[in-house]
């Protein structure tokens, strides 16, 4: 499944929300359905199946806090509901990120990828309702780490 056959197959009950023309939150509910297949296959690795439980948790968790937060009547509230959707946003992708030896790369990526876009729109959204641009300072990369190079498995 697509997002294209996904997205006609939501009720028009939510589809009718002004919510639905949030683009973070059409996304982040896509991306609930679909791990929820990603989750099921997790629990199934005895290894996993705590994993599992988080990564559902932490997607679950961010249309969640975005539909909340929409309906908070001041800006300020908004913008804590969405900081608190773009934390769990990070936490999914994470997550994802760990269970990639179970999932397959080529799902890791593909979900790994769909949460950081969901973060780009929260980076967004919550200065819009805060009234001020979030900036985060680029880390700088060590890229002579002996840790980092050969590490054996």
């Amino acid at each position: 499944m697509n997002y294209l056959e996904w997205e006609k197959s939501v009720p028009s009950v939510i589809k009718e929300d002004s919510l639905w023309t949030v683009e973070a939150y059409r996304l982040s509910l896509f991306l609930a359905d679909i791990s929820w297949h990603d989750a099921t296959k997790l629990s199934n690795d005895r290894r996993t199946r705590s994993l599992s439980d988080q990564l559902y948790r932490s997607v679950g968790s961010i249309s969640a806090n975005i539909e909340e937060g929409y309906s908070k009547h001041s800006s300020k509230d908004r913008a804590r509901f969405y900081e608190y959707a773009l934390g769990s946003a990070r936490e999914s992708r994470g997550w994802y990120y760990k269970a990639r030896h179970v999932l397959g790369e080529a799902v890791g990526d593909h979900r790994m990828g769909l949460t950081t876009q969901i973060v780009r729109l929260l980076i967004k959204m919550v200065p819009d309702q805060r009234g001020y641009k979030i900036t985060e300072d680029s880390p700088e990369y060590i890229t002579k780490n002996p840790l980092l190079e050969d590490v054996p498995f």
